[in-house]
């Protein structure tokens, strides 16, 4: 059966580990993986990182990436997800999209799987979860401290529980990571998200006390407070967010060697000092960077030598 990558859970624990194994290998590894074939890139919403990434994964492996706008395609306005899916399926290894609404990508799975059709959908992001972003932060941690050693890491999520913190939260689960997030009273995580966590053996502490959530920790790791799509809520996840601010002083309550993770874009003097996103401690561009190598490692698992769509 088909894998579809709608959020870090469905490629389980062993299939977590080696997307983070292959990402880690020179391109050179993946030259000709995807020689003679397409992969669609359907964009709901714009992105800079998932974009130039996902772009560049598809064509150092030596296949041809479709990068194709909310407004060519239109959906479910001018064609419906799931013959939007069926049509790309038609011409497409995998088809990746960035949208809005986590509904769209379900209903895009089940009817290339309805059609007996062996091809792939990839959420680039979604309202519910985020998972390209989530195996770029794994990568980016291993290359900090190997991934022997997650079982002994503790990562803190400093703001909204959103798509992001979802599927960070996930991966870090499946990993061994315990994780602590500290967000504002109604921006946490809910009871079904707490449950989801806790059902793949995550440690998870949940507080309103950023203090609490950083000190100690390995890993500080934080995103905007107002997402896209957002933007008439900014004025009032101002006020709520008021020292949720991961700055010098927050940072220096966790372990001497922590790093500072962001996905980006960061709103300096928010959600993030500068003198942190750009400081010593800062590993976000390394993070940034490995968006790409992540990528490749998933196209690899899904669709190179020993993959064939895990079908």
């Amino acid at each position: 059966m088909t894998v579809h990558v709608l959020d870090v859970a469905d490629l389980g624990r062993d299939g977590l580990a080696e997307v983070v194994r292959l990402a880690a290998l020179p391109a050179g590894s993946f030259a000709g993986q995807l020689a003679g074939r397409g992969v669609a890139l359907l964009f709901e919403k714009p992105s800079n990182r998932t974009r130039n990434s996902s772009e560049l994964a598809v064509a150092t492996m030596g296949g041809h990436p479709v990068s194709i706008g909310d407004d060519e395609v239109g959906i479910d306005r001018r064609e419906t997800a799931e013959d939007v899916a069926r049509t790309l399926a038609c011409f497409h290894a995998a088809v990746c999209a960035r949208v809005r609404d986590h509904g769209t990508l379900e209903r895009m799975a089940a009817a290339v799987d309805g059609a007996g059709m062996a091809v792939p959908i990839v959420n680039l992001l979604s309202d519910r979860a985020h998972p390209c972003q989530a195996l770029a932060d794994l990568v980016t941690l291993d290359q900090c401290f190997g991934a022997a050693t997650f079982g002994e890491r503790v990562l803190a999520y400093v703001g909204d529980a959103n798509n992001v913190w979802r599927s960070l939260a996930a991966a870090a689960a499946l990993v061994g990571m315990a994780t602590r997030v500290a967000s504002p009273p109604g921006y946490g995580p809910s009871e079904e998200d707490v449950a989801a966590i806790t059902a793949l053996g995550g440690e998870l502490e949940v507080t309103d006390d950023p203090a609490a959530a950083v000190r100690d920790a390995d890993a500080v790791y934080t995103d905007v407070w107002t997402s896209m799509g957002q933007e008439a809520e900014a004025e009032a996840r101002r006020r709520a967010f008021a020292g949720f601010s991961v700055d010098a002083a927050l940072v220096s309550l966790a372990s001497p060697d922590a790093v500072v993770l962001h996905c980006l874009p960061a709103h300096r003097g928010e959600e993030i000092a500068a003198e942190v996103v750009d400081g010593p401690r800062s590993v976000v561009w390394q993070q940034a960077a490995n968006r790409m190598t992540s990528m490749r490692g998933l196209l690899s698992w899904l669709l190179g030598p020993n993959g064939g769509a895990r079908s």
